[in-house]
């Protein structure tokens, strides 16, 4: 067992913090190898026995698209969906929300960009039409009783426009929450934000009347940004972060989108600060390393390496 950091606590700070875990998903599907669905589901597996309670179990997409993300149903059906832990799974449209509702999905994820470049090239559709097709489909799982979480992509800058006005991050926020998503994730998709961009972002977004509670951040480490990011985020009252087992990830369809913040280097960080997750960080990391060699190669992870002593 590792040797925690010495903790010194905030009060200024969140008290507890839940983490969603996408290594499955998210991080998964930027990867060239294809695991097998017994490879998918142990690693569900060990992540929930990490203690990890919301892990991402897939999305229902085309496999043409993503065929890292094929069998999702065949991954619900070896999890148990009736315990405490829930296993989200993304769905881009009404035929992928039908198929995850009969595959026993509870929790479901939708996802639309805020520029108008992602959208065609991510998502294959104008801005306004792949948003209305995520509220849509976000109405829809609401109104089936379904949890529905949704994600903002590009939030912080996109690699063909720039910058992005956190007025039309609000605007975009306001309509997830209006369709029923009780969490919005603000994705900084290729990693170029700072602190005091997410600090301007959330205080938008707060001052368009969108509860902190509600708001999960996701970042990615491209310029090493990440844990300085969620500290940002974390001094503004936010305390839901997304974060990838060893950092696998990026994302496919922008190409300067390097890894996603790794969770047990987030887990290092909040232990420090005394903020409870009830995650063992022990297990993430021998998790991380069984999974970089399930994919033939090591993860970016730099708490991984240090806590298993590889």
């Amino acid at each position: 067992m590792t040797d925690l950091p010495q903790r010194f606590s905030n009060p200024a700070l969140p008290a507890r913090v839940s983490i969603c875990e996408v290594s499955a998903r998210d991080g998964l599907q930027a990867e060239s190898r294809t695991l097998p669905v017994p490879v998918r589901l142990e690693l569900i597996g060990r992540l929930a026995e990490a203690g990890l309670s919301s892990i991402e179990a897939g999305s229902f997409v085309s496999p043409r698209a993503v065929p890292q993300m094929a069998d999702t149903a065949s991954v619900l059906a070896g999890l148990d969906l009736d315990s405490s832990v829930s296993y989200p799974v993304l769905v881009p449209n009404r035929r992928g929300l039908e198929d995850a509702m009969t595959a026993g999905a509870a929790d479901v994820s939708v996802f639309i960009s805020v520029t108008e470049s992602f959208s065609q090239a991510n998502l294959g559709g104008s801005l306004d039409e792949t948003t209305q097709r995520g509220i849509d489909t976000a109405r829809a799982a609401s109104a089936a009783g379904l949890r529905v979480r949704g994600y903002l992509s590009m939030v912080f800058g996109d690699p063909w426009e720039g910058a992005v006005d956190p007025n039309t991050v609000a605007g975009a926020a306001r309509a997830l929450r209006d369709a029923g998503c009780t969490t919005i994730s603000l994705g900084d998709t290729i990693g170029t934000a700072t602190p005091g961009h997410v600090t301007t972002v959330l205080d938008t977004l707060v001052g368009a009347g969108i509860a902190i509670e509600s708001l999960c951040l996701h970042t990615h480490n491209t310029y090493g940004q990440a844990l300085a990011n969620v500290y940002a985020a974390l001094q503004r009252g936010v305390s839901q972060f997304d974060a990838s087992a060893g950092g696998v990830g990026g994302c496919p369809f922008a190409g300067s989108a390097t890894g996603n913040l790794a969770t047990e280097d987030l887990l290092w960080m909040l232990d420090g600060l005394g903020i409870s997750t009830g995650v063992d960080i022990d297990a993430v990391a021998a998790t991380s390393q069984w999974l970089g060699e399930q994919l033939g190669h090591a993860l970016p992870s730099a708490t991984s390496a240090a806590v298993t002593g590889r």
